[in-house]
């Protein structure tokens, strides 16, 4: 596991999928897609892939790791264990919810008072447009946290720190850039390439083209 990149390890367990028509949580519409969901039942390369996340933030000072719940639930864990492991200390392990509007994202069940004024690192598993990262971050700040800066996967979206919030530290383990269009300009649309319907939005998409 040690001698794989973490590109090898995301497509070895067929993270990365390609060759097809896909329609981003973003809505808009591309060939590739890198689905996370296909590597959290391996726990050995999750694991390995967030001991490569502590390792670049471990001379941070990190108290707490936070994500998005529920996908980044694992990311949460196993960083905050790799880096509790690195430092010697013990690193908090949090997940935000989305709200209840669904338009941000809240640190509740008592974790905020755990975070409250700790130096933390939001950690998610695919920078798209960064919205959801931007949400975590924004959450953590407004219960007095400190956020030292994002980690990732996988960032394929040209995510940039003024994208997060201006965060002072942005690391991701594979940076690639995949095609994004609008559905107007979709080629795969124009050419009547059916939509993808196992992964991402394509499900919903189809349901709400058959409603107008």
């Amino acid at each position: 596991m040690e001698k794989k990149t973490a590109a090898e390890i995301l497509q070895d367990v067929g993270a990365v999928i390609t060759n097809s028509h896909f329609v981003y949580t973003s809505w808009k519409h591309g060939s590739a897609y890198v689905n996370k969901d296909a590597l959290y039942p391996h726990t050995m390369e999750t694991s390995a892939l967030c001991l490569a996340i502590a390792r670049e933030f471990v001379h941070e000072q990190v108290e707490a790791v936070v994500v998005p719940a529920v996908g980044g639930v694992a990311l949460s864990q196993w960083t905050a264990y790799h880096l509790s492991y690195l430092t010697g200390r013990e690193v908090l392990a949090i997940y935000a919810e989305k709200s209840d509007d669904g338009n941000s994202f809240v640190i509740k069940r008592g974790y905020d008072k755990l975070i409250a004024k700790k130096e933390v690192l939001v950690v998610e598993d695919i920078l798209n447009t960064g919205g959801t990262a931007r949400k975590v971050v924004e959450a953590v700040r407004a219960i007095k946290g400190k956020v030292i800066g994002v980690g990732c996967l996988c960032n394929r979206g040209g995510v940039t720190y003024r994208d997060l919030s201006y965060v002072r530290m942005l690391h991701s383990l594979v940076n690639i850039k995949l095609d994004a269009w609008d559905e107007a300009d979709c080629p795969l649309c124009a050419q009547g390439v059916p939509v993808n319907t196992d992964v991402g939005k394509g499900r919903e998409f189809l349901e709400r083209k058959q409603k107008q």
